[in-house]
């Protein structure tokens, strides 16, 4: 019983941060226009509340959400089930297919990840010392190759699966347009093995990047910074400095 409730309150929670700022939407879609083109395709890699898939759709593009958590896929199905432009899927994404075993922290479920590294971790970071992890439900896992493979190459990957970034990245072997993964200074080095990841991937062609802190919306390098001056900004980071995204385009 208190499981649940710890649950229902988490979801409210996530619910009120996500869904009733009233200009939000037309921030996040402002902010990401530059990376989802009208008509193109967007893959959301931890969908949560649907924040992101609302702004993929308002900008035009066709969605791919995943969401392991059953709760959330709820949501996402109450809100989206009828949009033929989105396509939901109850799967979490690794280095390859099969199932693993997903943590979560009721309270605070936008935090759910399946790196069990992470949750070590992350602790040292202020914003998640207060997060209680529990063991969560086996859950299905594909690669970004297989939904490429099914859905198209996409023009924009946004990933959110709390320290499993890399392993995301590492099933996936050709490059796209834009992706953004999240950051942690307490677990750099997952960002950083994602920048040489998307390095490797991208050969003769080159990534620009820039970081977003929290959800400000915002680019600190709106120009884009290349791979080495984004890996030194990341390791000046201290390590109770705030979380982010980082975003990444190939160059035309």
């Amino acid at each position: 019983m208190g499981e649940q409730l710890d649950r229902q309150l988490g979801l409210l929670r996530s619910l009120l941060v996500y869904r009733t700022i009233p200009w939000r939407g037309t921030q996040l879609r402002r902010f990401y226009r530059r990376f989802v083109p009208a008509g193109g395709l967007a893959f959301d890699v931890g969908a949560h509340a649907g924040n992101r898939v609302a702004a993929f759709r308002g900008l035009g593009a066709r969605v791919v959400a995943l969401e392991p958590q059953a709760d959330f896929l709820k949501l996402l199905q109450r809100r989206f089930g009828g949009d033929r432009q989105v396509t939901l899927l109850p799967q979490a994404l690794g280095r390859a297919p099969g199932q693993a075993r997903l943590m979560a922290s009721p309270r605070t479920p936008t935090v759910a990840t399946l790196s069990t590294d992470f949750v070590e971790r992350a602790g040292a970071a202020p914003s998640f010392r207060g997060v209680q992890w529990q063991v969560g439900p086996m859950v299905e896992v594909t690669t970004l190759d297989a939904l490429i493979a099914t859905h198209g190459i996409p023009d924009f990957v946004k990933i959110d699966v709390e320290g499993f970034e890399l392993d995301v990245l590492m099933g996936l072997s050709q490059p796209v347009p834009a992706v953004s993964f999240e950051f942690l200074p307490a677990v750099r080095d997952v960002a950083l093995g994602c920048i040489d990841r998307l390095e490797t991937l991208a050969g003769k062609g080159r990534y620009r990047y820039a970081v977003s802190l929290g959800e400000r919306l915002r680019l600190l390098q709106p120009q884009g910074a290349s791979a080495d001056t984004m890996r030194a900004w990341l390791r000046d980071m201290p390590i109770d400095g705030p979380s982010g995204d980082v975003h990444a385009w190939r160059e035309p």
